[in-house]
């Protein structure tokens, strides 16, 4: 593969700039928000928004033009409109700016979000995905899977099947707005989802398909490689964004677990002739991606 600016990045973390106290993630437990409230969560969520703004503008510098933002921005937002924090007016002229920047932006809500659930669960999956479709309307981002919003399907529940259907069912409770952004991913353990089974989903909803390569390692079901990639880069509607990292077992620990990502970069990736975005999910962030760009060009990979 030919890194090039434009079709690899990095998730969440940028190593250099934390040390500089620059991050996006700050929050607090559920007694500080008690004592603390709103406006303390809109301090730090202010302070978050400026900080991503520092981030992308670093990653630009440095020739990124993809990155996936955290799904941290704002402390609590479960609890409060976005529209009610004190500082909304400035948190929105900088998700503004952030939105104009030449650089392609997604997120990954984390694993509680199950689509297929029901009951508090599903309703509580359906708000942290709204607001996080509501964060890239404020930066003013077209609706699209340009700027996904990648969730897996979650448990299986007892029967895989079902809980596709489920799941189908219950995007359409969504915004038009979410809908549009959002992607499914392939798992990890062969008690979930393959790129295979996500076609179902695909072809009931639309959603497209992300391809995680490390993950497919661990769970082909009974595809090869490029069988699971061209399928799920079928499923897309604009360049496809797929993840790529390397076994932590296999090349820095071998008492790691057997999902750990690496720290750098080791493998070349095979992008089969295509034209896709990469986020690279090392633990060393934008270091490894740098590394492995000087790698390249000195024609050591």
């Amino acid at each position: 593969m030919t890194l090039t600016p434009s079709n690899s990045g990095y998730a969440c973390i940028n190593l250099s700039l934390q040390a500089e106290k620059i991050t996006t993630n700050r929050g607090m437990i559920r007694k500080t928000f008690t004592e603390r409230g709103i406006a303390y969560a809109s301090e730090l969520a202010l302070k978050n928004v400026q900080d991503l703004l520092t981030v992308v503008d670093w990653n630009l510098k440095n020739g990124i033009r993809l990155f996936r933002i955290s799904s941290d921005l704002f402390p609590w937002a479960s609890e409060y409109h976005l529209s009610d924090l004190p500082d909304f007016s400035d948190i929105r002229e900088t998700l503004e700016e952030i939105g104009s920047r030449p650089i392609r932006l997604t997120t990954h809500p984390g694993p509680f979000n199950k689509l297929a659930g029901e009951g508090k669960v599903l309703d509580n999956t359906i708000k942290d995905l709204e607001y996080q479709s509501e964060v890239f309307d404020l930066m003013g981002l077209e609706p699209s899977h340009w700027n996904k919003i990648n969730i897996h399907v979650g448990g299986s529940y007892g029967d895989k099947m079902a809980t596709m259907a489920r799941f189908s069912q219950n995007f359409n409770l969504l915004s038009q707005n979410l809908r549009a952004r959002l992607t499914v991913e392939n798992d990890d353990r062969p008690s979930l989802y393959t790129v295979a089974d996500l076609v179902l989903i695909y072809e009931r909803t639309g959603i497209p398909i992300v391809f995680d390569y490390f993950h497919h390692s661990l769970n082909p079901g009974t595809q090869t490689e490029e069988e699971a990639f061209l399928t799920a880069y079928a499923s897309w509607d604009v360049r496809p964004v797929f993840h790529f990292s390397d076994s932590r077992q296999e090349r820095e620990d071998p008492k790691a677990r057997r999902e750990a990502h690496a720290d750098w970069l080791y493998s070349p990736v095979n992008t089969y002739g295509k034209e896709v975005d990469i986020v690279f999910e090392c633990k060393m962030k934008e270091l490894a991606l740098l590394r492995l760009r000087d790698g390249l060009s000195l024609g050591l990979i």
